[in-house]
């Protein structure tokens, strides 16, 4: 850094007085320097031409959203903490939505007014400072927004053009704290909040205050979180969101009995309810509803009520989870008498008193089923047998998980017999009859099973828990994920893994020689899928042909510039085994 003319250091002890003298006089009256030469404004007389662009700092007005002004990517603000949460909330429930949602293309028209203009200090463009500002968390934001008025604006305007909000809310912050944040976002249209603390209709009054033109709506709870919100208090708050499509929340607990009445409803997830006096849908929109209720014994909620309800007022429901130990045969054919025509995905959980009779009766009614999720029930092999019979065109994920009557027999029939099965849980079904859990049936099978499964199509396969399985055969080109876990007792010997495709590889629990069986034969399944034979010229340079890499890749054990630790490396890791 050059001396400044007017403050000649000619000795270490002029340098440092200088220095302070310079520092004060900084504090005191602040930076001012001059935007065209940077030279201090006091005294100075800048001979260098005006700018030709504007130095005011601003940034353009979004078009109609911040996905228009950001590159086409939605502005997030993940977390408040000081620490920000960089990975999204987990769903509630894995069976129903299997869409991800694909981000839009960016389209690089849409920032060609930004590169026009220029925000100080350094002259840095309007563009820039955008990409960099709508990827940083609310403190970040909050910090950049001190550096200058240019700066301050840009953030001003970044949060108004905001459309998706994360929050992460601790214990120490108050809802006033959150109310404040909201209101720098009036295009709000995604919220999520996840809560370490106590919260109740205060919450709702606040989101609905600053966030009129709210979509989509998720209410997490971290930890001892209790959720005080009562049904009559949720019911207010979607009647008078009109625009509201989306609502998930959890601990709901406290609700007691609601009535939900919304034209724009179609995605409904409510967790952890609990005697439930009244339950009224009257939302004719509805596509998909996920009701989890606590696991207590004491729970009265008349289940059969529910459906006949949901049946009248939401005819075009696709997707049904309940999950619930008061399921039964009776709530089955009750669901059954309804006849939701549109059907897709149905998933009914921890209903012990389900049979096959509840499998006839489904397997009779709902015949365009492309999910089917019975974990916790009753079925056996001949209810596999009925799912196949009816479902074989349209069936693509198949949940049987906990189901301790099914063999794999049974599961070996269903994978045969199902052609577009992508997805299938059989966890806890071949499980140990010596196991110390006096809820685990005793099998008449015997305890070593052997499992040979065959299929084209199949992606996911989920064998958790399967202790009684010791021998397991898998021909699957396009499997991708495989769950071994607390499979005891496979024997690595018996274990033939026949999936070039395979990425990831779950083996917590097993025996130590199975992992190693296992990472053995995924690299033998890669280098059979792959073509490692490189291409080599002849002498003449007229052909290609085939060499082995020993002879092609060359050798300079000799050299003492090329140690053997710097040879090509042919082989690679092709999957993940987690244990």
């Amino acid at each position: 850094m050059q001396p400044q003319p007017h403050i000649p250091p000619a000795t270490a002890n002029a340098a440092i007085s200088a220095a302070l003298k310079s520092q004060r006089a900084r504090k005191n009256r602040g930076s001012y320097s001059c935007g065209r030469c940077g030279q201090p404004k006091k005294g100075h007389v800048c001979n260098l031409p005006p700018l030709d662009v504007p130095s005011t700092p601003a940034a353009p007005e979004p078009v109609t959203s911040v996905a228009a002004a950001a590159s086409s990517t939605r502005s997030t603000v993940v977390s408040l903490s000081s620490a920000p949460l960089r990975q999204s909330f987990p769903n509630l429930r894995r069976a129903l939505s299997f869409d991800d949602d694909a981000a839009d293309a960016p389209d690089p028209t849409d920032l060609d007014d930004l590169d026009a203009e220029i925000v100080q200090p350094g002259r840095f463009h309007a563009a820039g400072l955008w990409e960099v500002l709508k990827r940083l968390p609310p403190s970040g934001l909050m910090m950049a927004a001190r550096v200058c008025r240019g700066w301050r604006e840009t953030a001003r305007k970044m949060w108004r053009a905001a459309e998706e909000l994360r929050i992460r809310v601790p214990k120490r912050a108050q809802i006033g704290y959150v109310g404040s944040l909201l209101q720098k976002c009036p295009g709000l249209v995604t919220l999520t909040l996840r809560l370490e603390s106590d919260f109740d209709a205060t919450t709702l009054a606040c989101i609905a205050f600053s966030c009129p033109n709210l979509e989509v709506l998720e209410i997490l709870t971290c930890g001892a979180a209790v959720n005080r919100i009562s049904g009559d208090e949720l019911g207010r708050f979607v009647s008078n969101k009109r625009g509201l499509t989306s609502l998930k929340m959890e601990g709901c607990s406290n609700l007691g009995g609601f009535s939900l009445t919304s034209t724009s409803l179609s995605t409904l997830w409510l967790a952890d309810l609990h005697s439930l006096s009244k339950m009224i849908f009257n939302c004719p929109n509805l596509i998909e509803i996920s009701l989890a209720f606590s696991l207590q014994e004491d729970d009265s909620t008349d289940l059969v009520t529910m459906v006949d309800g949901l049946g009248r007022t939401c005819t075009r429901l696709q997707n049904i989870h309940i999950a619930s130990m008061k399921l039964s045969h009776t709530v089955v054919l009750a669901l059954t008498a309804v006849n939701f025509r549109c059907l897709r995905m149905l998933s009914l959980v921890l209903g012990i008193d389900i049979t096959d009779a509840s499998v006839d009766a489904i397997s009779s009614s709902y015949t365009n089923l492309e999910l089917l999720d019975l974990s916790g029930s009753s079925i056996t092999d001949t209810g596999l047998g009925m799912i196949c019979d009816v479902l074989p065109d349209t069936l693509s994920k198949l949940l049987v998980a906990l189901c301790p009557n099914i063999t794999s027999s049974g599961i070996q029939f269903a994978t045969a017999q199902l052609p577009l099965l992508e997805l299938m849980d059989c966890g806890m079904t071949v499980s140990d009859p010596n196991s110390d859990n006096p809820s685990t049936p005793q099998k008449t099978s015997g305890y070593n099973q052997k499992m040979f499964i065959k299929h084209k199509r199949l992606k996911k396969l989920s064998l958790w828990g399967c202790s009684s399985l010791d021998a397991l055969f898998l021909n699957c080109p396009e499997l991708k994920d495989l769950n071994l876990n607390s499979c005891s007792n496979l024997q690595p010997e018996s274990l033939v893994i026949q999936c070039p495709k395979l990425e990831f590889v779950y083996a917590s629990e097993c025996q130590n020689l199975l992992t190693v069986a296992i990472r053995k034969q995924v690299s033998e399944n890669s280098a059979a899928g792959e073509n490692h034979m490189l291409r080599k010229r002849l002498a003449d340079g007229s052909k290609r042909i085939q060499a082995l890499p020993s002879l092609y890749q060359e050798t300079r054990e000799d050299d003492e510039y090329y140690p053997a630790k710097k040879k090509r490396k042919i082989e690679r890791e092709v999957c993940a085994i987690i244990h």
